[in-house]
C-alpha cells in the first residue's frame, strides 16, 4: 500500500482542521453501526485526509455493536490519492483509553493515553520513547472542548461543533475543529493532536451519538 509523508508535511502549516464524520447508509436505514468514517478539511477548504475504520468480518461486527465504544480499532488516514499518512491503532482497554499512532510505514510516532482525573478529562499525549510531548485537558464547564498543552501554555484547541472557519458548513452534530495557534512548536504534537481527535469522539461521543440516534 502507497505511503504518502507529504500529507504530514502540509498538516504542519494548517493552522484549523474541520473532522467530520461521515455516515453510511446501511447504518442510517437499519440502525447497525457501520465503520466509522470521516474527512479532514484544511483551513484552506481542501480535503486533507481522508479516514477510516479497517477491517471486516463477523468479530468486528460484533466488536462495534456489544463494546460500543470501548471497542478496539484500527483507523487508517489517507490521502486524498489513497496513500496512507497514519494508521491508528486502540488496543482494548476496560479502562483509561490509550491510542498508539504510526506513519504509514509501521513507524511508532507516539500515543495518547488517557489520565485519571475527578473532574476533568485528562491525556497525556507521549512521544515513541515515552517522552512527554503535551497535554489535553477537558474543562469540567466546557464538556465540548479540549484544550491542546504544550510547556504549559495553551497552544491549541479540539471542540465538538466548532464555529471557526467555514461556520456555514460546520452544521454537522458529528463535527469537530482543531484550531492551533503559533505558540506550537512541536510538528510531532501537532500530529499526535489531530489523530487524539479520534479517540476522544469515540471515548466522550460515541455512545451519546447511538442515544441520540
Amino acid at each position: 500500500m502507497p505511503v504518502d509523508s507529504s500529507a504530514l508535511a502540509s498538516l504542519q502549516h494548517q493552522r484549523a482542521l474541520r473532522v467530520r464524520q461521515v455516515k453510511e447508509w446501511g447504518e442510517i436505514l437499519t440502525g447497525f453501526e457501520g465503520r466509522n468514517k470521516y474527512q479532514v478539511v484544511g483551513d484552506d477548504g481542501e480535503t486533507v485526509f481522508f479516514a477510516g475504520e479497517v477491517g471486516s468480518g463477523l468479530g468486528l461486527l460484533l466488536l462495534r455493536n456489544f463494546f460500543k465504544a470501548k471497542r478496539p480499532f484500527t483507523m487508517e488516514l489517507k490521502s486524498p490519492s489513497g496513500a496512507v499518512a497514519l494508521r491508528l491503532r486502540r488496543p482494548w482497554r476496560f479502562w483509561l483509553a490509550r491510542m498508539d499512532v504510526e506513519d504509514g510505514d509501521g513507524r511508532l510516532l507516539g500515543s495518547v493515553r488517557q489520565r485519571f482525573r475527578f473532574f476533568t478529562r485528562a491525556y497525556d499525549i507521549v512521544g515513541p520513547g515515552g517522552e512527554e510531548l503535551g497535554h489535553l485537558r477537558g474543562p469540567l464547564f466546557r464538556p465540548w472542548t479540549f484544550v491542546i498543552e504544550e510547556g504549559g501554555r495553551e497552544v491549541g484547541t479540539i471542540a465538538k461543533r466548532w464555529s471557526g472557519f467555514g461556520k456555514e458548513l460546520f452544521t454537522d452534530a458529528d463535527s469537530f475543529g482543531v484550531q492551533f495557534d503559533g505558540a506550537l512548536r512541536g510538528a510531532l504534537l501537532r500530529t499526535l493532536a489531530v489523530a487524539a481527535t479520534f479517540l476522544i469522539d469515540f471515548v466522550h461521543f460515541e455512545n451519546r451519538r447511538e442515544n441520540k440516534d
